[in-house]
């Protein structure tokens, strides 16, 4: 309950859409490749770090939502959509390092609109063996000026 009030009050006090939209580093926005990069570097560092929520929200639409999809307990598919401060919930230190990049992405386009499939490695070093594979996919669009990321989805199952 305490959590669920202090994410709505964020949102609803300091997380505006103007403000998202007025904190992002332009450079971060402008391309699709860019913002790629961004959505990466956010989640990655070092244990005793937490990913960088601001930056974030910053890359992200107001109205964005995350879908993590999986089994549940009888092998049955699931997904759990959420806000993107859901996701983060408290955003508490890392207890183990956590790096993941992009190793292939496949873009396609209709106008302001982009289907992003981006398949990444994850790490516990910086540069590390990977321990992890899979595939992000995100929507986004562009307003004119710069690229938002509408929603983005993974699954943890191998079906």
């Amino acid at each position: 309950m305490k959590r669920t009030v202090l994410i709505v009050l964020a949102t609803a006090l300091f997380l505006t859409p103007s403000t998202w939209a007025q904190d992002a580093n332009p450079d971060d926005v402008k391309t699709i490749a860019s913002i790629m990069k961004a959505y990466y570097e956010v989640i990655s560092g070092p244990a005793g770090s937490t990913s960088d929520v601001e930056r974030d929200l910053s890359l992200h639409h107001a109205d964005a939502w995350v879908g993590i999809g999986g089994l549940d307990a009888d092998g049955n598919p699931v997904v759990r959509t959420m806000t993107l401060l859901e996701f983060y919930g408290a955003n508490a230190p890392r207890t183990e390092g956590f790096w993941e990049w992009e190793t292939d992405r496949q873009i396609r386009r209709s106008g302001n609109m982009a289907s992003v499939w981006s398949s990444y490695a994850s790490a516990r070093t910086e540069g590390g063996e990977p321990y992890t594979r899979g595939v992000n996919t995100l929507t986004l669009w562009f307003d004119g000026d710069r690229w938002w990321i509408i929603n983005w989805m993974f699954d943890t199952s191998d079906g």
